[in-house]
């Protein structure tokens, strides 16, 4: 997995309108960057509501929430008509991003092992450097845990 104080991947990729999202278009702001299992589970429903919920939030604050799996383009888009959302979800079906930034790994699940996304957060400053990461994320409560963690790093 990435490290602390160091500086993010650069990715593109499709969002859910099939338009390419680089980090480095992103520069100037913070990022609340989230890798996440599947749409339309439970625990990633719970955590990309109170994301979207936190948004505004997290805009004066000067920062985008971007959500990170391996579903497709229309499944975002699905999952965001369905659940109201008002935030960036990105489509990394080759799974390179999520592997260059160490989410992407050897899960168990009733005895079966499997390679699959460990859900995790990273907060990356307006240079790109990652100022916090959470790995094995409970949802419950996370947004909030995030946003407070931003703040502090901004006071």
């Amino acid at each position: 997995m990435v490290q602390l104080e160091s500086i993010a991947p650069d990715f593109c990729l499709p969002n859910q309108d099939d338009v390419e999202i680089c980090l480095r278009d992103l520069r100037g702001k913070w990022i609340v960057l989230y890798f996440y299992p599947k749409d339309n589970t439970p625990g990633c429903t719970t955590e990309a509501c109170d994301f979207s919920e936190a948004a505004p939030d997290f805009s004066t604050l000067n920062a985008v929430i971007i959500g990170v799996s391996a579903d497709s383009t229309a499944r975002h888009r699905d999952f965001i008509d369905k659940k109201d959302l008002n935030i960036t979800l990105l489509s990394d079906e080759s799974t390179a991003m999520m592997q260059e930034y160490g989410v992407w790994a050897m899960k168990k699940n009733y005895g079966k092992e499997y390679m699959g996304i460990v859900r995790s957060t990273m907060i990356i400053n307006p240079d790109g450097v990652i100022k916090a990461i959470w790995k094995n994320v409970k949802v419950k409560e996370h947004a909030r845990i995030v946003k407070e963690k931003l703040e502090g790093l901004q006071g």
